[in-house]
């Protein structure tokens, strides 16, 4: 198993509705990405999340399919809007 996790610090120009549509886009994963197992987001509940707002966590079968989802359509298509809008950062482990 594969597992992605991601952080993301809102910049000023960020709207509340953009972390909705995040939170949607990010969960219609589950039925567009081959070898996603799991996918959770959330707001980050920690009082020591440095500013870090919005987080999930994705599970995938294996390495290779976490490296097909990058350059997958979908996950482009999120990343055009909300790259300019968040500074985020990502960890990647097997399990």
């Amino acid at each position: 198993m594969f597992i992605h996790i991601f952080a993301l610090r809102w910049k000023p120009e960020a709207a509340e509705a953009d972390e909705s549509r995040a939170a949607k886009e990010v969960l219609a994963f589950r039925d567009t990405i081959p070898g996603l197992i799991e996918v959770h987001v959330g707001s980050n509940l920690s009082p020591r999340g440095q500013g870090y707002a919005f987080i999930g966590l994705m599970k995938f079968r294996d390495r290779a399919a976490a490296d097909a989802y990058t350059v997958h359509p979908a996950h482009k298509a999120l990343l055009a809007w909300l790259v300019p809008l968040i500074e985020a950062v990502e960890l990647d482990f097997e399990a």
